[in-house]
């Protein structure tokens, strides 16, 4: 065994063996690397001559060198040769962007191809196909390309929405996709909408979005770009022939339901550019709108999304494969590579080396960094106390709970309890919310909904406007009854409202009728500028705080003049706290990768959600 350390080396091995160190130094200079392209990939050879009898291939000595602790490697059972610092630190990098191996081959990413070509600055000898040294050349191009904001824009850009938009048409240049991350309200659509203009002479062009946006995707591109052609495939009686007969200056938009159920007509043509917005909608892949996603053919792939990671570390692999097919390699090497380092072992290093690829093709940036002009932004958590009645009601429904789970796990010691412990979690976050909502016939009006109505009578009678969301229409609902009776004037939504009446509630609000929009998480958390509010409520805590922050960001967004603050509404000592907890662990994990990744529960976890 050989150790090094920055003043000693120590040397251990069984008594009466020989131990031989080959004379020459192992230089940057004696490795030879030949790259031929297979599609997206390079396959990537090699070799370093280690004496006049000793060759190495490249996959061999990676083998050797992730086996050695320092840079001296084993030739065999006594013998060792030393590498340069140099020329290990080289086969480092050339290990950390190795994505696939295949019967010992070796397979770089296409998209990795400018890191492999700076070898040769440190004297590695590169043998290379013209697809390769073509590819090379555009990513050196693209680095000086001054890209122009197209003339035909109608709105001025902002200096990091400018920034934006060329490092997209920078990357698009040369083949690479884009994931555009900024926070919620900073203008991702704007960007996109120039990237399109600045493209629209090229062929058609596709938009995919939640059908929630469909509408402010269309107003956006008529006011910013009324050069192009919008074409709404949901509107058209024949929605094959408007995708074989879209050309230059079309712009078609269409919703990620609508994708799947057209992808036959959609992926049987080339698209200029293909913009997904709200990428996260994409990020399971095993749905079947992920599937449809990756059928769309096209040299330039832009996602928009502010949540890019909201659950675990599988969803970065599966934007990626859409934005940069190949970058992070196959999902099953991808999760012993990544996944199971980061999310199992907290493995610092696996962090910073996944950060490091992905880094060239995500750009994101907070409200804080490049917003100075928005108003303060402030949280506030509100404790409820539950009155002696309504706290024996949740007790009773938790023990009952406990019990149940118990009882189904003795019967079925072998089967998974994830979906039945999900199930009673939501009773009991729902009866937090209102026991009417778990016994219709209950006489207990709530303990929390009290405190959201002196919460509503404070802020109306202060002269503010409130945004509130539940992520349970049913909580909603009881909210609108105690409203209707106290006679506030509020504006409604839920995942029900068509899309028309979905606009004109926005539209009122924005324009002051009403002091309250009433929203569900799910249906109203994305696409929405409702910067008329300077409150915000939450009814209870989601799982994943960046949805809440999605949802909170309707407000606190370009346009808003006030000073925003965030409620969130809790009931003390139920599960709700429980919830409130992982919101912590979540955010400090969230600053790693892109910084970040979550960490999903485990059925353990969620039994401890219960028993607290």
């Amino acid at each position: 065994v050989l150790r090094t350390h920055p003043d000693t080396a120590l040397l251990e091995w069984p008594e009466g063996v020989k131990f031989r160190v080959s004379r020459p130094q192992i230089f940057p200079s004696s490795l030879k690397l030949s790259l031929r392209s297979i599609g997206s990939w390079f396959e990537l050879e090699g070799k370093v001559q280690i004496d006049e009898k000793t060759v190495l291939t490249v996959n061999e000595l990676l083998e050797r060198l992730r086996e050695s602790e320092g840079r001296f490697i084993r030739l065999g059972d006594d013998e060792y040769v030393a590498l340069t610092e140099s020329l290990k630190k080289e086969l480092e990098h050339i290990e950390s962007l190795v994505t696939s191996q295949k019967k010992g081959e070796l397979r770089i990413s296409a998209f990795n191809a400018d890191s492999i070509e700076r070898l040769e600055d440190e004297g590695i000898e590169i043998d290379s196909d013209e697809a390769f040294r073509s590819l090379c050349r555009r990513i050196r191009e693209s680095k000086h390309l001054t890209p122009v904001i197209p003339a035909g824009l109608r709105t001025e850009l902002r200096p990091y929405q400018q920034e934006g938009f060329e490092w997209l048409s920078r990357l698009i240049s040369w083949g690479a996709g884009a994931l555009l991350a900024d926070d919620m309200g900073l203008g991702k659509t704007i960007q996109a909408i120039a990237l399109l203009l600045s493209r629209a002479k090229e062929g058609p062009q596709l938009v995919v979005m939640p059908a929630a946006v469909l509408f402010n995707w269309s107003d956006e591109l008529q006011r910013f770009a009324p050069g192009l052609r919008i074409k709404m495939l949901q509107q058209a009686e024949d929605r094959k022939k408007l995708v074989d007969e879209a050309e230059a200056g079309d712009v078609v938009l269409t919703t990620y339901g609508i994708l799947s159920a057209e992808i036959e007509a959609l992926s049987g043509r080339e698209w200029t550019t293909v913009v997904l917005d709200e990428a996260h909608n994409i990020k399971n892949r095993d749905t079947r709108m992920s599937k449809a996603a990756m059928q769309l053919k096209s040299a330039a792939r832009v996602l928009l999304t502010g949540t890019p990671l909201q659950n675990n570390l599988g969803e970065i692999w599966n934007l990626f494969e859409f934005a940069n097919p190949g970058l992070l390699g196959s999902s099953q090497s991808f999760a012993e590579r990544f996944i199971i380092p980061i999310e199992r072992n907290k493995d610092r290093n696996c962090q910073k080396l996944l950060k490091r690829l992905i880094s060239p093709f995500i750009l994101r940036r907070t409200k804080s960094e490049v917003l100075t002009e928005l108003p303060p932004r402030t949280e506030q958590v509100i404790e409820v106390d539950l009155p002696d009645d309504e706290r024996a009601f949740y007790e009773a429904l938790r023990r009952n709970a406990l019990a149940s789970l118990e009882a189904a796990k003795q019967e079925d010691a072998e089967g998974s309890q994830k979906f039945s412990i999900l199930t009673e979690l939501m009773k009991l976050r729902r009866a937090c919310c209102a026991p009417a909502l778990i016994d219709p016939g209950t006489s207990l009006t709530g303990a929390k909904l009290s405190a959201f109505m002196e919460l509503v009578e404070e802020l109306v009678r202060g002269g503010h406007k409130a945004l509130v969301f539940s992520q349970f229409v049913g909580c909603l609902s009881e909210a609108r009854r105690l409203l209707d009776a106290a006679g506030y004037g509020y504006q409604y939504l839920d995942g029900s409202t068509p899309d028309r009446e979905r606009q004109a509630a926005v539209a009122a609000f924005q324009s002051g009728k009403g002091d309250l929009f009433l929203i569900s998480l799910k249906a109203g958390g994305q696409g929405l500028n409702l910067t008329a509010a300077d409150y915000v409520i939450h009814l209870d805590p989601w799982w994943n705080p960046a949805v809440e922050d999605q949802a909170s960001d309707r407000a606190y967004r370009l346009g808003q003049q006030r000073p925003v603050t965030v409620y969130r509404l809790v009931a003390r000592g139920t599960v709700e706290e429980s919830i409130l907890k992982l919101h912590r662990s979540k955010r400090a994990l969230a600053s790693d990768v892109l910084e970040g990744t979550d960490v999903p529960l485990s059925e353990a976890e969620l039994m401890d959600l219960i028993r607290r």
